[in-house]
């Protein structure tokens, strides 16, 4: 017997455990999970907790206040979510019946989706109950318009090619570090006191938002020491921990900010420039799904922007 004849009995958790899991990790959250499924918020912790000790990994990072995918979790939720919905649409041709829902794929770093969008979700729900959305976090940038993503938000500076951007915000940068860390290392008197760093910086071809920052203040930080990590939720959270100096993107932190587990070491010298969150489609006519769910969060930025961005103080 092959290894492709091999009963699937053999490499399938317990299949409510895929369910539970796709929920929790489109909605990001818990409560919306349960909501979902009309069960328990400790029902659906329970499923999760087996689902990794069958696996042997962590799919998740729980804080207080959020959760989101580690690197083996987002990896796991591509393939299970292409295999729940390969089960529905064979359920739906057998029954003869339509979609009553209307995916749409969003593509998006694990950052944004977790501290901007997963919040505001519920509003987005309630105002198109239709359309049902797939976040899709990823680093890379997905191939728009060919089937593996409808639309994408990315953080940058707007220049990919063969798709069409569009600044949904502009992004206020300054580096951050934990109290504790300040304390340690601190007092900040120039920019040049951070020689010592580290920098905290997740893997990237290039550094743009550190390269905007140093240009802007006329500091050449090619010989401080670095640390890379997988992505910017895990820079944020070394860098609460007092592991370094972290860029913070000011609209991601701010709760962090606000609750002091970060502070910004020269607000006064922030950056806002031509950095920010950008909606990146295909390069042709758009659906009215995706033109819906456009004209949603472009309403949901202009409405987080009416909040000015200020300086926190530490």
């Amino acid at each position: 017997m092959s290894y492709h004849d091999a009963p699937l009995a053999r490499d399938l958790p317990p299949l409510l455990t895929l369910r539970v899991f796709e929920a929790v990790a489109r909605n990001l959250s818990f409560i919306r999970a349960a909501d979902e499924l009309a069960v328990t918020q400790s029902a659906v912790s329970h499923q999760i907790q087996k689902l990794e000790q069958y696996l042997g990994v962590l799919l998740f990072v729980r804080r207080t206040r959020s959760i989101e995918l580690t690197a083996e979790g987002n990896s796991y939720y591509e393939k299970v979510r292409k295999g729940l919905e390969s089960i529905a649409e064979g359920t739906r041709q057998i029954r003869g019946i339509k979609s009553r829902t209307t995916p749409l794929k969003v593509s998006l770093l694990s950052s944004f989706a977790t501290h901007w969008l997963a919040p505001r979700l519920v509003e987005f729900s309630a105002a198109y109950p239709d359309i049902r959305l797939q976040l899709m976090p990823s680093i890379e940038l997905a191939n728009i318009g060919a089937g593996a993503a409808d639309i994408a938000i990315r953080y940058g500076e707007g220049h990919w090619p063969n798709v069409a951007s569009t600044l949904l915000m502009r992004e206020r940068i300054a580096p951050v570090c934990s109290p504790a860390y300040l304390a340690e290392h601190g007092p900040f008197k120039s920019v040049n006191d951070m020689r010592e760093g580290p920098l905290l910086m997740s893997y990237a071809l290039r550094h743009f938002e550190w390269d905007a920052w140093s240009s802007h203040v006329q500091w050449d930080l090619t010989s401080v020491p670095k640390v890379m990590l997988h992505d910017y939720n895990i820079v944020l959270e070394a860098a609460v921990a007092g592991n370094g100096i972290a860029m913070g993107r000011h609209r991601l932190i701010e709760k962090r900010l606000a609750a002091g587990t970060l502070v910004e070491i020269f607000p006064e010298l922030a950056y806002e420039g031509t950095i920010g969150y950008w909606l990146v489609t295909p390069d042709a006519p758009l659906d009215s799904v995706v033109n819906q769910f456009l004209g949603w969060i472009k309403e949901a930025a202009i409405a987080h922007a009416l909040a000015p961005l200020k300086p926190a103080s530490h």
